[in-house]
Formats: C-alpha cells, sequence, structure tokens
C-alpha cells in the first residue's frame, strides 16, 4: 500500500532513530524557552528598593559561609503569604528583599524556622552561643553545632574577588567599597560573619509603597 506523501515523511522520521532524537530534542528546546523565557525577562525586572542594599564586606562574608556549611538545606529564607506563615515569621517576603542573593535563600524546606526575619530577633551572644552549641539554648534541637567557625579567620583578598565578581554580575560595589574590605573584616573570625549576616536578615524590608506590584511566593 503505498501512503501519501505527508505520511512517508512520518515513516522516515520513525525508521531513523537519530532523526528522530534531533526532532525531539528541538521541540523540548523550544517548549523549555516558551515557559523559561517570559520568567527570565520577569526577574529582570525586579529592581531592589531604596533600603535594599548589597551585603558589606562582613555579611557577604558570613552569607556564603551559610551556603558552605548547608544550612540553606534546613532553614528556608521565604515567609509565603499565608496567615499561620505570616503570624509565626512575620511579614511575608518579596522578591526586591532577595535582589543581591546569589544564589537566593526561597524555599519551602524547613528542617529548621525560617530565618528571612530573624535578624534582631536575638542577641549577638545569643546568635554566637547557639552556633556553637545549639542544644545548650534548645535542648530539642536537632542543628549540629559549629564550634571551629569560631577559630577560623577570612581572607579579605577572597572577599575583594567575590565583591569584584558580583560587581560584574551587577551588583553596586563601588572601588572604594571593595578597597576598604580588608579593614571591615580585620580580626574577625568565620563565626562573627555568619552572626552579621543572620542579624541582618530581614531588617531592611522594603516599604509599604515599595511593594506595589512587586512578586510574592
Amino acid at each position: 500500500m503505498k501512503f501519501p506523501i505527508r505520511y512517508r515523511h512520518f515513516e522516515k522520521i520513525e525508521k531513523h532513530a537519530w532523526l528522530l532524537g534531533i526532532l525531539t530534542a528541538f521541540m523540548v528546546s523550544l517548549g523549555g524557552l516558551a515557559e523559561i523565557t517570559p520568567l527570565f525577562m520577569e526577574a529582570h525586572r525586579v529592581q531592589p528598593a531604596d533600603n535594599i542594599k548589597p551585603y558589606g564586606p562582613l555579611r557577604l562574608a558570613g552569607r556564603d559561609i551559610y551556603v558552605r556549611e548547608g544550612c540553606h538545606v534546613c532553614h528556608s529564607q521565604m515567609i509565603r503569604k499565608l496567615q499561620f506563615e505570616t503570624q509565626r515569621y512575620g511579614p511575608y517576603s518579596v522578591a526586591s528583599e532577595s535582589v543581591y542573593d546569589r544564589p537566593f535563600q526561597w524555599g519551602s524546606k524547613r528542617t529548621g524556622p525560617d530565618l528571612a526575619r530573624v535578624g534582631g530577633k536575638y542577641t549577638d551572644a545569643w546568635q554566637r552561643e547557639h552556633l556553637i552549641a545549639p542544644r545548650s539554648l534548645v535542648p530539642e534541637s536537632n542543628m549540629p553545632a559549629y564550634p571551629w567557625l569560631a577559630e577560623a579567620t577570612i581572607d579579605p583578598a577572597d572577599i575583594q574577588a567575590r565583591m569584584r565578581a558580583l560587581r560584574a554580575l551587577g551588583d553596586p560595589y563601588s572601588s572604594e567599597s571593595i578597597a576598604e574590605a580588608p579593614e571591615a573584616l580585620k580580626n574577625k573570625t568565620e563565626l562573627d560573619a555568619l552572626v552579621a549576616y543572620l542579624q541582618g536578615l530581614g531588617r531592611n524590608r522594603p516599604s509599604p509603597d515599595a511593594l506595589k506590584g512587586d512578586a510574592v511566593p
């Protein structure tokens, strides 16, 4: 039986696995672009509010330690627009708060509490003790201890390099702020940096006027 030309094209594709693979990859790529491109463009439209600034040298070091030690695996930084979450953790998170986070800390996996608004909730001394010996303050905690952070020092040159890299990505670090980083990190430990990072979380939430039209979880 002789099939029409259009069916013979389909038969050729079905009989040649390499051709089927190429065409499948092409169509999947088109579908992926159709889904990803609008989200990518929307993400680049988000601008920081006036009071949202890039991390200073000490907090930048602390953020990197936070990620390095896997704190983000158990603690999200995204309060959803749900009453039971805002009652427990505070005002819901918005995209403009995380403009300078690379990688961002949004998510819903919480072995421990959300930390989006933890800044200022406890004293520096409490945070230090909690990181060194969690169960001395919270007996039921399953959080690991991080005593070595109190002895580990920070490499100023590494932080300066990170600031330069972030400036290349668009963060508004000035040459002066990068040059002053070693002084800001002088005699500071990794524990100091991590506490500084935690104590700053949620303190510069955008004002209600700045939230109009902003993305929410």
